[in-house]
């Protein structure tokens, strides 16, 4: 099943699409990595959706990613004895470490590690940014505030402290038992919560030892500020624009997610773009047309993948989300004015063997106009470097490891096929003549580009280009 699209979809798994039925009809309309949102549902759901998702992949022939996204650390208030509370603009509000039920004077705040990294001046933002605190006093075990932004208050609210790097670790205790538990499952990606420093990302794959790879979530100022770092360390990123949206001002988003996406492309690792894409879809069997604009922008700035949350997880139209995303992408990326933006925003290749190759890859796809370009890899690395050059011919992915070829399931333009090992050139060029027609990218008479690595199945030694017509 050849996808008519370069970008790709990433759906969240929920409520609303806990069936197999649901998940194959999901498959067909369009989804190419499934998300299993760590935040909610028991271990005992998410191990019963991914071995439908297995047994869909089975069904269909094609390989499946999955993403286990972590829930991260979780600050929030403590109770209140008589229910929510107003607080007004101006008024003082205390927060501390008394687990006693608050007031409209007081609340506890159960994390001391707030508390050891505040100082007069800190903001404070409390229910998703709605009400904004201003540290006057603070101790170790307090934070005297002034409310600079009022409105009611209730038990359980998250707060948000942004622009301040929190002695937290990116990894609970709860996300470490997920952790191993999707691991041990077999999912292909990691979606790392609340990084606030590459440190954070370095602890995570020490966990992980190389049984998947890992995402990170862009949703703090102190990661957005070391964004080149971030992205060196990780394997893909997420723009994670909801929790983004709360720590910073809402203009700075647009800016920030443009800037990521072209980061993670020059540096040729993938980028999702997440959140509220087709909010109103939860609800409405239609979406705005700005929400349609959202997407076509983050398909025109080149993004590997746009999300799907609420609106596939638990919104009353599912199906149909995952229809429009699929037919804004192809719509843009059928414009003439997509491949101008995509030869536009191209950054030069590193001088490696590897660069090389794709690079020439992309001339020769201008060229020649082959009908696909093969790629054989075993890690990856080279369908991914051949993705980073943003090639107008689709990529054919061929690897003899299953867990590959899953991974790249939401790599722009990249269609993976789960393949046998190759002994030789020869073999190599019949065999992806042999399925780059039985996969529907070509017919006898049309040209292919080949690239892979001498020796065959060595990661990272992509070094040979061959031009061949089936």
């Amino acid at each position: 099943m050849r996808r008519q699209r370069n970008a790709k979809i990433v759906a969240t798994l929920g409520p609303a699409s806990a069936t197999q039925d649901i998940i194959r009809s999901l498959f067909d309309a369009g989804v190419d990595t499934f998300r299993l949102n760590f935040s909610h549902g028991s271990h005992e759901q998410h191990r019963e959706r991914l071995a439908m998702i297995r047994e869909v992949e089975r069904s269909v022939g094609r390989p499946i990613g999955v993403l286990m996204d972590l829930q991260g650390p979780k600050l929030r208030v403590g109770t209140f004895a008589d229910g929510p509370v107003t607080l007004a603009g101006g008024a003082g509000f205390r927060l501390d470490l008394d687990t006693r039920p608050g007031d409209v004077n007081r609340v506890c705040l159960p994390h001391p590690e707030i508390f050891a990294a505040l100082e007069p001046g800190t903001e404070l933002l409390l229910d998703d940014g709605k009400i904004s605190l201003r540290v006057t006093r603070c101790g170790s075990d307090f934070a005297q505030t002034q409310v600079m932004v009022g409105g009611v208050l209730s038990e359980r609210k998250g707060v948000n402290v942004p622009h301040v790097v929190l002695p937290l670790s990116a990894l609970t205790a709860k996300d470490r038992r997920d952790l191993e538990f999707g691991l041990e499952l077999g999912v292909d990606w990691l979606a790392l919560s609340f990084v606030q420093r590459p440190e954070d990302i370095d602890e995570a794959r020490e966990l992980v030892r190389g049984r998947a790879q890992i995402m990170t979530k862009l949703e703090k100022p102190a990661a957005v500020e070391r964004l080149d770092e971030i992205i060196a360390r990780s394997d893909a990123v997420m723009v994670a624009r909801g929790d983004l949206g709360v720590e910073l001002p809402a203009e700075q988003v647009p800016a920030i997610q443009k800037l990521t996406v072209r980061n993670c492309r020059a540096a040729g690792k993938p980028v999702i773009v997440a959140t509220q894409m087709l909010e109103s879809m939860v609800n409405s069997p239609v979406p705005t047309r700005a929400e349609a604009s959202d997407v076509a922008t983050a398909i025109y700035d080149g993004a590997d993948a746009v999300m799907l949350s609420a609106e596939s997880a638990s919104g009353r139209y599912p199906l149909e989300a995952v229809r429009m995303m699929d037919r804004i992408i192809q719509q843009v990326e059928s414009g003439p004015i997509y491949r101008q933006l995509m030869e536009a925003s191209h950054t030069p290749p590193e001088p490696t063997i590897a660069d090389a190759i794709c690079c020439a890859l992309r001339h020769v796809t201008r060229l020649m106009h082959p009908a696909a370009i093969v790629t054989y890899t075993s890690s990856g690395h080279t369908s991914l470097r051949a993705a980073r050059e943003r090639p107008e011919a689709p990529i054919l992915s061929m690897t003899p490891t299953i867990g590959t070829a899953r991974r790249l399931a939401f790599v722009w333009g990249v269609h993976s096929v789960h393949t046998h090992e190759i002994a030789d050139v020869p073999e190599m060029v019949d065999y992806a003549s042999q399925t780059a027609c039985s996969e529907g990218f070509a017919k006898p008479g049309d040209i292919i580009a080949i690239t892979a690595g001498m020796p065959f199945a060595t990661a990272g030694t992509t070094n040979l280009l061959r031009i061949a017509q089936i």
